[in-house]
């Protein structure tokens, strides 16, 4: 009772404000026992449910398959950044050109979801890292961020997961993350400021020394 009082007490504090709790996406043990289609059928129950607490007519044919098909996004598209089995392949190649200066991928377009109101975040990534004799394919860049971006979100924590598994990807530990996005929980809801973004960066090995950062941020039009 102790536990569930001091809960609420929390709840009540944090409210409406951002709070990261934990670098790892927070689920429970079980989180995979139900397959995908016993998943949608839950969900599809519950969304049901939801709509028709609103007041909406369930019998109105626009809205009679909206429950299957939120559930079916939620599952396959949304969300499944959750299922481990869906991380992209990691093939890495050899550096034979020597290449030793960063490479740059930049205006990585993601879409996520806010984990506290379940409503989108949209912007771009931008990523840098130096070989250590390895190389990856540029779209492995990109599948790497939508891997990540595709479940309940907080931005600080999107931006260290990526960067966290380029350095585990490439061997490498000179990796530099820059996340700008716009929060729908910010411009929708709320204060509903439609006119700010939010930027978050990771930087790692060389990309912690200020001219290396520098030069990395000016490539992605940045400042410091």
């Amino acid at each position: 009772m102790l536990n569930t009082q001091l809960k609420s007490d929390i709840d009540q504090q944090i409210g409406d404000d951002h709070v990261l709790t934990n670098i790892a996406t927070p689920l429970r043990a079980d989180a995979f026992e139900l397959d995908d289609d016993a998943k949608i059928e839950i969900i599809q129950k519950h969304f049901k449910e939801i709509m028709h607490t609103l007041g909406l007519d369930m019998t109105d044919e626009s809205l009679q398959g909206t429950p299957k098909r939120v559930a079916k996004m939620y599952v396959k598209e949304l969300f499944s950044g959750l299922k481990p089995e869906n991380m992209p392949a990691m093939t890495l190649f050899e550096n034979e050109y020597k290449y030793s200066e960063m490479l740059v991928e930049r205006d990585i377009t993601f879409y996520s979801n806010c984990e506290h109101h379940f409503v989108p975040i949209v912007g771009k990534v931008h990523v840098a890292y130096i070989s250590s004799g390895k190389v990856i394919g540029l779209s492995k860049l990109h599948r790497i961020v939508n891997f990540y971006a595709r479940r309940p979100q907080v931005q600080e924590r999107l931006t260290i997961q990526i960067g966290n598994a380029l350095k585990e990807a490439l061997g490498t530990e000179n990796v530099a993350v820059v996340v700008d996005a716009d929060h729908f929980c910010v411009s929708s809801r709320g204060i509903a400021d439609q006119s700010s973004s939010t930027v978050t960066s990771y930087f790692e090995g060389v990309f912690k020394n200020a001219a290396k950062k520098e030069e990395f941020l000016q490539l992605v039009k940045l400042k410091d």
